[in-house]
C-alpha cells in the first residue's frame, strides 16, 4: 500500500513538472514572438519604409508598380539620391524623384541644351530617359532657399517635379527617405545607386 502511494505521488510530481515545462515553453515562445513583433514594427516605422512606384516619372530607372525599400532613419538629403516625398501643399500623394540641388545651391537649367548646372558645374545626367527636356509652369530659382531641395524625375518630359507649381521646391521635412533597393518585380531586384556628380 505504501509503495502504491509512493508511485502515485511520483506520477503526480512527474506530471506537474511536465506541465510546468510546457507552460514555461509557451510563455517564453509568446514573449519571443511579442519581442519580434515589436522589433519588426520599430524597423518598419523608424528605419525602413516600403513604397510602390506610381506612374512613369522615374522611367527607366524605376517603372510603374515597382516596389522599393526606403531608408528613413537619420536620413540627410544628398544630391543624386532617389527619394520619396510625402504629400504637402498641392501634392495630394507621395511621390518619388531624384534630388538635383540642396539648400544654398546655385541652380541653372539651360532648356535649349537640356543641361542642368549646380554651383556652376554641369551635371552628368546619364540616368535621364530622354536627352532633351523642357520647362514646366514653375519658376526655377537661381539659389535653392534654406530648408528646401530641388527635385526632378528621370523621365523629364513626363514628370511633375520642382519645375512645376504642383510640386515646386520640396521642404526637407517632407522627404521620407532614400530609396536604395528595388525588391519587386523579382526579375529586376537591384540596389538603387545615387547619381555621382
Amino acid at each position: 500500500m505504501e509503495n502504491d502511494n509512493k508511485d502515485c505521488n511520483d506520477k503526480k510530481h512527474e506530471f506537474s513538472v511536465e506541465g510546468s515545462e510546457l507552460s514555461n515553453f509557451l510563455f517564453e515562445s509568446a514573449e519571443v514572438a511579442a519581442q519580434s513583433f515589436i522589433f519588426i514594427v520599430f524597423i518598419l516605422v523608424f528605419v525602413f519604409r516600403i513604397f510602390t512606384v506610381q506612374g512613369s516619372s522615374m522611367f527607366s530607372t524605376l517603372q510603374d508598380g515597382n516596389k522599393v525599400v526606403v531608408w528613413q532613419y537619420n536620413y540627410q538629403p544628398t544630391r543624386g539620391d532617389i527619394v520619396v516625398i510625402s504629400k504637402y501643399g498641392k501634392l495630394d500623394e507621395s511621390i518619388i524623384k531624384r534630388i538635383i540641388a540642396l539648400p544654398r545651391d546655385k541652380l541653372y537649367i539651360d532648356f535649349k541644351t537640356s543641361s542642368v548646372y549646380v554651383n556652376g558645374k554641369k551635371l552628368n545626367e546619364y540616368y535621364i530617359n530622354e536627352p532633351e527636356f523642357g520647362p514646366d509652369d514653375g519658376k526655377i530659382p537661381e539659389v535653392v532657399p534654406e530648408g528646401y531641395i530641388f527635385v526632378m524625375g528621370d523621365n523629364r518630359n513626363h514628370s511633375s517635379d520642382s519645375r512645376s507649381t504642383y510640386v515646386g521646391l520640396v521642404p526637407i521635412d517632407k522627404v521620407v527617405g532614400r530609396a536604395f533597393f528595388r525588391y519587386f518585380p523579382f526579375n529586376k531586384i537591384n540596389k538603387l545607386e545615387s547619381a555621382k556628380y
